[in-house]
């Protein structure tokens, strides 16, 4: 007769635990803790639907064709739409010149949308501060003139509307007269004679991955009509829309439900369903251009809008879930990928029928991470093929 020592016992046995633990997260078992989120009274019959990313198959689903204000969930939607039209390591230039002809300058810009209106902001963030290449033509001006300039030509390319406003109106204030004339880049080109300031973004990458951690609205919005118009849809909130259906078509996703009033969230006439959001990432894991999305995604408990939450609602999942927040008044939502020890799913709540309070919304948060909790886990590797060296096997 073989007995093994109490050392390889013990072994076994906890093998054997960690086998029933590793099957505690199967989808049987997450589509029941998902069967709770959804009746939760917090979230008052949310749009819910989780889905396996390995496999694809759909794991459980609640109101998920119900189309539902989704706030900032959008921007995943923003985001795939830059990686589309982008190459993720190029970088916007604004360039500042003293023109050809006299008392002029040339602004020509691929509307970088990381340029700051706010100086204060600019510096924090490292960002070109549009005040300063302001600045930085009205000395050039002085600068190059043989006499005082009381007015003076600025032909422009490349800037955004609202800058172009700010700018004659900051040059009034400081009593000049100017005339703002928009130019081809071509013609700014040609007009251009010698360099003043010379300005670079971020790359396309870290710049979306700043709007999909931060949730910045402005620069989701921004990359999404630029985007738009790298499509040959148009500069504006219906190329937004147009690009953003034919994104769905590609991957052979039903948009018909998809309503697009901006790219960021902000708008309550924006609708989507969580079947939409949650089939779309599951594409994008399996992406290898788009999967780089996942990377700007807030961490539970560690980055952007997720860094305070989970600590202490939810302490397990901390690091765990990958997700961008929606948050406006009366609406709840969350979206990305969640680990489950072998596992990855990917899920999409959208909560929103709550209460407009600060109460409700805090509430609804905080049980959504706790479910997420129940089934988020490390994976874990095991080493196989390797012997404790200290067994020691004896034949009675």
């Amino acid at each position: 007769m073989r007995r093994s020592s109490p050392f390889l016992a013990c072994v076994i046995l906890l093998s054997a635990l960690n086998a029933e633990s590793a099957s505690s997260f199967d989808p049987n078992q997450a589509a029941k803790v998902f069967s709770k989120l959804a009746d939760a009274p917090e979230l008052r019959n949310p749009s819910v639907e989780l889905v396996d990313v390995s496999t694809g198959q759909v794991i459980f689903q609640s109101n998920a064709f119900s189309q539902r204000k989704p706030a900032s969930t959008l921007k995943i939607l923003s985001a795939v739409a830059t990686l589309k039209y982008f190459d993720p390591a190029s970088s916007f230039a604004t360039s500042v010149s003293i023109g050809t002809e006299e008392n002029s300058l040339v602004i020509n810009g691929d509307f970088d949308p990381w340029i700051s209106m706010n100086n204060d902001v600019a510096t924090r963030m490292n960002r070109t501060s549009f005040y300063r290449l302001a600045q930085a033509g009205l000395r050039a001006i002085n600068k190059n003139s043989k006499k005082p300039v009381k007015k003076f030509k600025v032909y422009y390319n490349g800037i955004y509307s609202n800058e172009a406003v700010t700018l004659k109106s900051y040059y009034k204030k400081k009593g000049f007269s100017t005339r703002l004339i928009e130019v081809t880049e071509k013609d700014a080109r040609a007009l251009s004679a010698e360099l003043i300031s010379y300005s670079t973004s971020p790359t396309v990458k870290e710049i979306m991955d700043w709007y999909l951690t931060w949730s910045d609205n402005l620069l989701a919005e921004r990359m999404a009509r630029l985007a738009a118009k790298q499509a040959g849809n148009g500069f504006n909130s219906t190329g937004v829309r147009v690009t953003f259906k034919a994104i769905l078509k590609d991957f052979g996703i039903d948009s018909r439900k998809l309503v697009i009033r901006d790219a960021s969230g902000l708008s309550r006439d924006n609708k989507v369903t969580a079947n939409i959001l949650s089939t779309l990432l599951v594409k994008i894991h399996s992406d290898l251009t788009l999967a780089s999305l996942i990377d700007g995604l807030p961490v539970s408990g560690k980055s952007g809008t997720l860094l305070e939450r989970y600590i202490k609602s939810a302490p397990t999942a901390v690091g765990l879930v990958k997700a961008k927040t929606g948050t406006l008044s009366g609406i709840v939502s969350l979206a990305g990928f969640v680990q489950s020890k072998d596992r990855e799913y990917a899920f999409v709540v959208i909560a929103d029928r709550i209460e407009r309070t600060y109460s409700a919304g805090e509430k609804a948060r905080k049980t959504i991470d706790k479910f997420l909790g129940k089934i988020a886990a490390p994976l874990v590797i095991e080493n196989v093929g390797s012997e404790p060296d200290a067994i020691d096997f004896q034949i009675l």
